[in-house]
């Protein structure tokens, strides 16, 4: 049994919402992640933050294979990742 980081954990989540690409400053995000409102807030909207995780969070879930690279051939650094089967049966027994 692997034991995951707080941080570990919500980005697994976040690649199981969609495909990880890099983003500026060594952050990973969905592509064209932009700021969203609350919807439920009813004074006014309030702009709700950009989930990412960090280049050392994406490697540390790369290794035991929760995320994977989608194209093999290009720029490790400029290619995308998406969570595994093994990444998504973990998060349906731990989480």
């Amino acid at each position: 049994m692997i034991e995951l980081t707080p941080s570990q954990i919500a980005g697994l989540k976040l690649a199981q919402q969609g495909d990880l690409y890099p983003q500026s400053a060594k952050k990973w995000t969905h592509q064209n992640a932009t700021v969203t409102y609350a919807k439920t807030d009813r004074w006014k909207e309030r702009p709700q933050k950009i989930k990412f995780i960090s280049d050392k969070t994406l490697e540390e879930l790369r290794e035991p294979g929760f995320l994977e690279r989608l194209h093999v051939d290009d720029d490790a650094g400029k290619d995308a990742y998406s969570i595994t089967m093994a990444g998504k049966i973990w998060l349906l027994k731990n989480k």
